[in-house]
């Protein structure tokens, strides 16, 4: 475990320490009027995804007014499809558009030679981190679930029902395996290049995981980030990795045992109870703060924080949210949030 008296891989070592480490996922984005200002100077958000200087700046950001325990680049889950070929753009109010690939015959227009020269700009961000955050602050990488970046890739933007990538998992599941297989080899190399550049933590995404039916929950969620955590382990066997798995509900526990990520992210909708009695006990948890409470603020998000930090404080945990922050959040809200945590 490198750098083990950093509060934050302290705890994903499995020490139960009297104030939890935090971090907040979108901690950098566009609650802060500085972030704001240099995605302005970027010109696009993918051109600031690809600027490792403004990466970096926007990744400070919220370390100087809040002094968190752990950075995480800022980049975006969907530069892999980019790097395999994928066309993307990221339309104002629209989100994402990628060209979709709605079944096997799409595939061929993916490919895994070269994704390190689109992905490069990255892992100069993740080496500048390396060099210019606080001695105490533990710096994460991350990356998409394979599930989660095949949603985006198959239907082509965000959705609300995943009807397109169902259709085409559970219609063609073999052809559906061959583009899961891309995605976890590339995220892997992808990964890779990050811990070399300096990533002390890997944190994979899982974000629509929850939307699957059980068998495909263990298909396309499960055996891909079984894959992934084993070939970042051959090379680095003491690397933590923290696995999202979004809305998974009682399929944490298999995904914890049989993935062999090192902690379990927890949306807001997990009964925290449970967690303590159940998955707690087999390693570190993070979470999970409805992020809606740092926008409402007041007593009413101190009362939950205080729950989250009773009901969890008796095994490894880091404070986090259920999701990401929000555009409308306060600065200030947050402000109290970190300092309430801190005063326990």
């Amino acid at each position: 475990m490198p750098n083990s008296n950093k509060t934050f891989l302290r705890a994903l070592n499995g020490e139960t320490l009297p104030v939890p480490p935090i971090w907040l996922m979108r901690q950098a984005g566009r609650y802060l009027p500085e972030y704001r200002a240099t995605r302005a100077e970027a010109g696009s958000f993918l051109d600031l995804c690809y600027n490792p200087d403004l990466a970096c700046e926007v990744t400070l950001q919220p370390l100087r007014r809040y002094d968190f325990d752990a950075a995480i680049l800022f980049s975006d889950i969907l530069v892999i499809p980019k790097a395999l070929g994928q066309h993307l753009a990221f339309k104002q109010g629209e989100g994402p558009q990628l060209e979709p690939i709605r079944d096997a015959s799409g595939l061929g227009r993916l490919s895994i030679d070269g994704i390190h020269a689109s992905l490069g700009p990255i892992y100069e961000t993740v080496s500048k981190l390396s060099d210019a955050i606080p001695d105490h602050t533990a710096l994460i990488g991350f990356a998409g679930g394979p599930w989660t970046v095949a949603t985006y890739m198959v239907e082509g933007k965000g959705s609300k029902d995943f009807a397109n990538i169902r259709r085409f998992a559970y219609g063609d599941p073999k052809g559906f395996d061959q583009l899961i297989d891309i995605v976890v080899e590339a995220t892997t190399q992808y990964l890779l290049k990050q811990v070399e550049a300096g990533a002390e933590c890997i944190q994979l995404f899982e974000t629509w995981g929850g939307v699957l039916s059980e068998n495909g929950f263990k298909r396309w969620v499960i055996e891909p980030t079984k894959k992934i955590v084993a070939s970042l382990r051959a090379v680095h066997p003491d690397l933590p990795i923290i696995g999202f798995p979004r809305g998974a509900g009682l399929h944490m526990i298999d995904f914890k045992q049989q993935t062999g990520v090192t902690a379990v992210g927890l949306d807001s909708g997990v009964p925290l109870k449970w967690v303590a009695e159940n998955l707690q006990k087999l390693g570190p948890v993070q979470g999970n703060l409805d992020p809606m409470y740092l926008i409402t603020g007041g007593d009413e998000m101190i009362d939950e924080t205080r729950r989250i930090l009773e009901t969890l404080k008796n095994g490894p945990f880091i404070f986090n949210l259920g999701h990401g922050i929000t555009p409308e959040t306060s600065p200030d809200n947050v402000d109290k949030l970190v300092k309430f945590i801190r005063s326990q």
